[in-house]
């Protein structure tokens, strides 16, 4: 088929390399002039395992654009572009409606299929981007052209993985010949197929991430509570998650939850639960639950360090999980600003992240290597599970005082120093 992806981002990105592999022919389109001269030069423009090879393997059937004309002779159009929090936590669809106008002057001469995949409220597919569609082109949906939705559930780091082989395939739409064309485009992908309307598929991809950041911030607060009864945590968990109802995954305790999904997405289920008058109790203690994380690490690193003024304490992970350079939502960055707020030092260190927290925190230090970050500091945060950190030697410090954030440092490196985790 051929296929326009609107939006070079993450999610655009991920899904126009994965849909090439199965032959299709992919016209990414973009404002950004340096993500169009990437992809046309077969070059990821962001990390994401495995999406390096992808590109390279199917450069001959992806091309990159800036102009909107290559959506006439597409027989599917995804719509990929972002939409950012508003202050009041509500979603911001400007990128979305503009997107919807710029395709509807397009669409060619034939039917055509236009699939909305960026994360939306429900409703936003079938009263806002139908009817722009309807309002740009002159057409009628249903007869001229058809819309979808089809929500992503892709983890950053293991995204290809979760395109090529996802647990589930949603599908929302009320065209049976959109049906038709979405189910031969995910053919070759062994995963159930769930159809049902729009508006269910829009409220699944909320409940979905809602969800999973309900279990986090769960274990969280279990954890605190743990900590104060000397009590494992991560033993707790580990039985809990032994129940086949409840299962293991995001049941991790921790500094909290980050990245480009959960904390918007939880922050717009509330704001539209609130346009609704209908309060999100649960999900707001979700978020305060969250909140308090990076300052509960603080609380133990001041226990231990005392006033931060002029102290020197390490950072050590700035992208919001391991396997990206993504710092969206990063648990490190309410750490850092705090840290700067009471006057400390701060040396930081990550393997792919430092130039994204560059442009946030321009005037910290930041290091080439772990063991430099750790030289002569008073205090260490571990705020990222990359695997490096639980090798390292944390005895050379001024004061080797490590507050753990992601249970990173295993037991036999904790002998010599000052260890504090989190939750534990």
């Amino acid at each position: 088929m051929q296929i326009c992806v609107i939006g070079a981002g993450y999610v655009g990105v991920v899904t126009g390399a994965c849909l090439a592999s199965t032959g299709n022919h992919i016209t990414f389109i973009d404002i950004d002039q340096d993500k169009i001269d990437r992809l046309n030069n077969a070059t990821a423009p962001i990390y994401e395992e495995g999406l390096q090879e992808l590109l390279q393997e199917n450069r001959k059937r992806i091309s990159a654009t800036d102009d909107y004309d290559a959506v006439a002779d597409s027989d599917v159009v995804f719509i990929c572009v972002g939409t950012p929090s508003r202050e009041n936590g509500g979603i911001d669809l400007s990128y979305v409606k503009k997107a919807a106008e710029q395709v509807g002057k397009r669409l060619g001469e034939r039917w055509q299929l236009v699939v909305v995949k960026s994360t939306v409220i429900p409703g936003t597919t079938m009263n806002i981007v139908k009817p722009l569609l309807e309002q740009a082109s002159g057409k009628t949906a249903g007869s001229d052209f058809d819309v979808a939705m089809n929500p992503e559930f892709l983890r950053e780091g293991i995204a290809i993985q979760d395109f090529m082989q996802p647990d589930r395939i949603v599908i929302g739409t009320t065209s049976q010949q959109a049906r038709e064309l979405l189910e031969k485009l995910y053919e070759p992908f062994d995963a159930p197929l769930y159809v049902t309307s729009p508006s269910t598929a829009e409220m699944v991809k909320y409940a979905s991430n809602a969800l999973l950041a309900t279990k986090i911030s769960y274990a969280n607060e279990i954890g605190s509570l743990c900590k104060q009864h000397g009590i494992d945590t991560y033993q707790v968990m580990e039985a809990v998650g032994m129940d086949h109802r409840i299962a293991s995954s995001f049941l991790r305790a921790g500094a909290g939850f980050g990245g480009s999904c959960f904390p918007k997405d939880v922050r717009a289920l509330i704001a539209t639960g609130g346009d609704a008058g209908q309060p999100m109790h649960l999900l707001r203690a979700v978020m305060q639950v969250n909140d308090m994380q990076p300052h509960r690490m603080l609380e133990l690193l001041k226990k231990h360090v005392g006033d931060l003024k002029d102290k020197h304490i390490a950072v050590l992970g700035l992208a919001f999980k391991p396997g990206t350079d993504d710092i969206r939502e990063s648990r490190s960055i309410p750490v850092i600003r705090t840290l700067l707020d009471q006057n400390a030092h701060v040396s930081a260190y990550d393997p792919m992240a430092t130039d994204n927290m560059r442009e946030v925190f321009p005037d910290i230090c930041y290091t080439d290597s772990p063991e430099e970050a750790l030289d002569d500091a008073d205090g260490c945060l571990v705020m990222t599970d990359w695997p490096m950190f639980a090798e390292l030697d944390f005895t050379g410090m001024a004061q080797p005082i490590v507050i753990d954030g992601r249970r990173v440092i295993p037991e036999e490196k904790r002998t010599d120093i000052t260890y504090e985790g989190i939750c534990w």
